[in-house]
């Protein structure tokens, strides 16, 4: 029997495990697979960092598959070891300063780094990102009491992080440029909803608020707005968007744009070596989001096997709950000049749909409150399908039953 194919994975994300489960589903022990991570602990769902927190739960109940899946399944988990260089010529992985892995094929699944804006004081002792296990200890271990805290940043991962400095007690107060949160999921109706949402829940918040710097004496003191408002804080946390990890695919000479360049196979320049989550550019878009993600896991793992499976991009809609309020957005949020909008709004409720529609067909859905008809949106989306009049009555009030005939 031939060797079987050396296959490296460097990252241990939650793309990197989706991918992981479907090669071993779809064909167990066919690759000799070495996983890679630089993080101290196995892939965790940081979806849940927010929770983990506030106290809500713990890392364990963080985590996807314990150490004895790896094993079972024959791959062998390397972590706390970042990967520092790829020798595409030799076919060589370069882990920490000496350690090296012969490779295949290579699947890079490195991520994302958080942005930190240049702002002055942004390297100040107290100013922290939130993206992982150490950035949530940090922020636990400044949380102190009668602490103060600054979020900078409306998008998902703000929201979060405030929510959960609030839970804990600090005197939290949440900073965004723009007008509204979240601006690329939601219109300014849904936006407020969900900072009175915030509000309740005992977040300051503070829209078109620009910061110009961070103050301190050795450590962080103060945040200074453009407009000269001056905010005492013993904490900051910026959380204000995410860029791809491009680095170890520049250094060895992959095509890169925004993210690593790949194809519809999630494959790079180079032939041996794949790409997928966050760390990748398809056809122009680096998404950043989970479901993109898992969907190009899923594409990799057939086509590794040799099955046909292509990846044309995924439509996006976001499901979540932001501070315990449901959200759903798919397609166009802001209405244009022209086309169809039909809402409902009740703010005493907390309740708000909208329906954006452009020649018969749904273009956008915006739902706060109750999204119990958002599968029904994404897939009158993304079918491009003629929207009926009952098609509107049931995502704008819920599905009726049928009424039973009378005897």
């Amino acid at each position: 029997m031939s060797a079987r194919e050396r296959l490296v994975v460097v990252g241990n994300g939650m793309a990197s495990l989706r991918f992981l489960e479907r090669l071993t589903e779809r064909a167990p022990g066919r690759f000799d697979v070495t996983v890679v991570g630089a993080e101290p602990v196995a892939a965790y769902n940081r979806v849940l960092l927010s929770s983990l927190l506030g106290g809500e739960v713990d890392e364990a109940a963080c985590g996807f598959r314990g150490l004895d899946w790896y094993a079972g399944h024959g791959i062998r988990l390397i972590t706390g070891a970042p990967v520092t260089a790829v020798d595409r010529e030799n076919g060589l992985v370069v882990v920490g300063e000496t350690h090296v892995l012969p490779f295949d094929r290579l699947v890079l699944a490195v991520g994302s780094l958080p942005i930190r804006l240049p702002l002055p004081g942004a390297d100040l002792p107290g100013v922290v990102t939130f993206r992982d296990f150490a950035d949530v200890a940090a922020i636990r271990s400044a949380a102190v009491d009668q602490a103060k805290a600054i979020v900078i940043g409306g998008g998902l991962l703000g929201l979060e992080a405030a929510v959960g400095l609030a839970r804990l007690g600090v005197d939290t107060t949440l900073l965004h440029v723009m007008d509204r949160v979240m601006e690329r999921q939601l219109d300014h109706t849904a936006a407020r909803l969900v900072t009175a949402a915030m509000e309740a829940r005992g977040v300051t918040m503070r829209l078109s608020a620009d910061t110009a710097g961070i103050e301190g004496d050795g450590r962080v003191e103060r945040v200074r707005l453009r407009d000269g408002t001056v905010l005492p804080a013993d904490l900051v946390v910026m959380s204000v968007g995410i860029r791809p990890s491009t680095a170890l695919a520049q250094a060895c000479g992959l095509a890169t744009g925004r993210g690593i360049t790949v194809d519809d196979h999630m494959t790079t320049s180079d032939p041996r070596i794949f790409a997928l989550g966050e760390c990748a550019e398809h056809r122009g878009i680096a998404y950043g989001l989970v479901e993109p993600a898992y969907e190009q896991a899923d594409v990799l793992a057939r086509h590794l096997i040799g099955e046909e499976a292509a990846y044309a991009g995924t439509s996006l809609a976001t499901s979540l709950k932001v501070s315990g309020l449901p959200v759903f957005s798919a397609g166009i949020v802001d209405t244009p000049e022209g086309t169809d909008a039909i809402t409902v709004h009740d703010a005493a409720a907390g309740l708000y749909r909208k329906l954006t529609i452009i020649d018969g067909r749904l273009a956008g859905a915006v739902f706060v409150g109750d999204i119990s008809e958002q599968a029904r949106c994404k897939e009158l989306i993304r079918s491009g399908a003629p929207l009926t009049l009952d098609d509107r009555d049931d995502l704008m009030f819920g599905r009726r039953e049928p009424q039973a005939l009378a005897a």
